[in-house]
């Protein structure tokens, strides 16, 4: 099976754009590859961030996976600082990595104009991106849109250590592309992000998911209910199909298109199935939260599988870029 790699920042509980954009791929993947997930808490401290909740919401993002439905007996789950080889490979691979390329990243362009004094572990994120999926010779990454230029320069980085230290030694990744690629949040406008407060937790209780979903955004084409639609452009219609059956998804198209019945309705639909869909999930989120030993003694587990990859992988880079042996 070809080996696949992804992390998710810990970010505390998962959110509706977690799950559709990643963590729901995540699930179907680790029956069909050798998969490796990831809460990546070193890339998270390449912002500014609360170092006293950072291990909290660790341990929360980690019960969100085992919820989500990730099963430590297909995949393996581990904490990213867990495992410090990433570390030794990350800096290996900066002697590598070309800084142009690294400057011409959207995502670093974006964060540096927001800040005063730019953090060069924000230049240097990709790098430790590459180093996290290499380190376990991964071919597979799956990916939203907004990461598809981190993993063109994953692959360029991967070209140039191989040139230099062992030709074809690393695989150069592939993005796998999830079906719902990018998740707008309630708004309809923005990514769905807790720090602008339009998500949806998925641990949330039904009351809670009927009231945020109730007023969120739709196809602004539709005034009245007697308007007909553009399903194609709704969030709502978006979001449908990450909870509803494809039959419910082809009903909901024909009726928006045809006004045969209003966005209330349609809402209406994606919370009962979207309600349903999270239930089990919610359950086991409360009998993990019960047990933090338990979770830490799965992360474990996970860590010390990874490492052993992690270090035959670190003694055969260290072989090839000739340092003396200890």
């Amino acid at each position: 099976m070809k080996r696949v790699f992804s992390g998710i920042q810990p970010s505390g509980e998962l959110h509706l754009g977690n799950y559709l954009g990643a963590v729901q791929n995540w699930v179907k993947l680790q029956s069909q590859h050798d998969c490796l997930f990831c809460v990546v808490d070193l890339h998270a401290i390449t912002q500014p961030y609360d170092s006293a909740n950072l291990s909290s919401l660790t341990l929360d993002m980690a019960v969100s996976l085992y919820a989500a439905g990730l099963d430590p007996e297909k995949c393996i789950v581990f904490v990213q600082a867990h495992v410090p080889e990433h570390n030794e490979l990350n800096w290996l691979l900066t002697t590598v990595a070309p800084l142009g390329e690294l400057e011409r990243q959207t995502q670093f362009k974006d964060k540096a104009q927001r800040q005063e004094s730019v953090p060069a572990g924000l230049l240097m994120y990709p790098v430790l991106q590459a180093a996290d999926v290499l380190l376990y010779k991964a071919s597979l990454v799956p990916v939203g849109e907004d990461q598809v230029q981190h993993l063109e320069l994953m692959r360029e980085i991967a070209r140039r250590w191989n040139g230099r230290f062992g030709e074809g030694y690393f695989p150069e990744p592939q993005p796998l592309l999830t079906n719902t690629k990018r998740v707008l949040g309630l708004d309809g406008k923005a990514k769905m992000s807790k720090s602008l407060g339009n998500t949806i937790g998925i641990f949330e209780s039904p009351e809670a998911i009927w009231e945020k979903l109730r007023p969120a955004a739709t196809d602004p084409a539709r005034v009245t209910r007697k308007d007909p639609g553009t399903p194609e452009i709704c969030n709502i219609f978006t979001l449908h199909h990450g909870f509803s059956p494809p039959d419910t998804v082809a009903e909901v198209a024909e009726k928006c298109r045809t006004a045969g019945w209003g966005c209330i309705d349609c809402k209406r639909r994606l919370a009962d199935n979207m309600i349903a869909t999270l239930a089990p999930m919610r359950e086991r989120a409360g009998a993990l939260k019960r047990d933090p030993g338990g979770v830490m003694e799965r992360l474990r587990a996970g860590a010390a599988r990874a490492r052993r990859l992690a270090q035959q992988t670190i003694a055969e880079v260290r072989e090839k870029m000739g340092f003396l042996h200890g």
